[in-house]
């Protein structure tokens, strides 16, 4: 059950990653994308750093919630591969 629990959680990081590399996403778009629950994204992308992706969040207005994430940098993880499974990705989720 834990194996499980671990490969969702992988696999639900390279989707965000993968939504917020190809658009600009705050956490509600995020969330409304998704269907996802927004605390559960919110400890998803918390903890992209396990897999060594780097994400900032760009102020973008006066507000604190006006912005929209971005991977400065994949770590170790291959994008291509990530789009080109994106079928896989999300099956399970």
């Amino acid at each position: 059950m834990t194996s499980r629990r671990q490969q969702t959680a992988f696999f639900r990081k390279l989707y965000l990653a993968h939504m917020i590399a190809g658009q600009h996403h705050n956490l509600l778009s995020l969330h409304h994308l998704t269907q996802m629950p927004r605390r559960t994204i919110q400890d998803s992308l918390a903890d992209f750093s396990d897999l060594g992706i780097v994400l900032e969040f760009v102020q973008d207005g006066p507000r604190n919630n006006s912005g929209y994430y971005r991977i400065v940098d994949w770590g170790p993880i291959n994008p291509e591969w990530v789009a080109k499974h994106l079928d896989t990705v999300q099956s399970y989720l």
